[in-house]
């Protein structure tokens, strides 16, 4: 049985980690001034994810304002 390798995700607006930081940061209460400071990116970048035309954030950034927010990611296998 052959695996397809896909080169990229398309979506259509954001990526959905987008989405899902989103829902952290209003369950958690914290400015993105207290949030940049804990994870070391900027406002800027938080504003652009969440209002601006960013569409794919990096992922070390992603990581970093998860892990400001006391969540992380994991790999789970199917």
């Amino acid at each position: 049985m052959a695996i397809r390798v896909y080169k990229s995700y398309n979506f259509r607006d954001k990526d959905p980690v987008i989405d899902e930081l989103r829902g952290f940061v209003k369950k958690s209460r914290k400015s993105y001034e207290e949030i940049s400071n804990d994870s070391g990116v900027s406002i800027s970048t938080l504003t652009s994810w969440f209002h601006g035309t960013v569409r794919r954030p990096q992922t070390t950034t992603v990581e970093a304002v998860g892990r400001a927010l006391g969540v992380r990611r994991k790999w789970v296998q199917m």
